[in-house]
């Protein structure tokens, strides 16, 4: 046992690990943010480190990989605010119009099987991966692609009248009518 823990010495490798962090983002602060992230992704993934393997690189690894997640991370809320800004000094048509298209989309999107609208909305509203959104919700890529083929669809042919959108109606009246 005495032996594992040696060859999972983490801690012996944390002066190279935030010299590495440092050389990436020019920061400590963000570096030591870096090393931490890296670091609970390696004792989260322990059990996949080979025990004849070197540490140090595995631990680079992760800690460049964690580094590339936060540059795309990054880039994708840079995507968001520059598209927000984009809608925003955008000329709209009339509001009543745009209220109402709304309002039809949502209802549609409301409507879709909770699969479907899971799968649509962590990839077209929270811009999400294939990869990352069959990781959220625990399915293979291939079933989340079908998923979302099948909710695309379902839209379209809501769309084009081919579905039915079930409407709200009140039945009755209030209960001061009914007395």
């Amino acid at each position: 046992m005495d032996k594992k823990t040696r060859k999972f010495d983490v801690i012996g490798q944390l002066g190279a690990l935030r010299r590495y962090a440092l050389s990436l983002v020019r920061d400590r602060e963000d570096a030591e943010d870096l090393v931490n992230e890296a670091l609970v992704r390696a004792l989260e993934k322990e059990g996949s480190f080979r025990r004849d393997g070197n540490l140090r690189s595995w631990l680079f690894s992760i800690l460049h990989n964690a580094h590339i997640d936060r540059l795309r991370r990054k880039k994708r809320l840079a995507r968001h605010e520059e598209g927000g800004l984009e809608t925003a000094d955008a000329p709209l048509g009339p509001g009543q119009e745009h209220a109402v298209r709304l309002a039809q989309i949502r209802r549609a999107f409301q409507h879709l099987p909770e699969e479907q609208r899971q799968v649509l909305h962590l990839v077209a509203i929270e811009d999400l991966s294939y990869e990352e959104a069959a990781q959220i919700l625990g399915v293979p890529v291939g079933t989340l692609m079908s998923r979302l083929s099948r909710a695309r669809a379902r839209l379209r042919d809501m769309e084009d009248g081919k579905v039915s959108v079930p409407t709200l109606r009140l039945v009755g009246g209030s209960d001061e009518q009914a007395e």
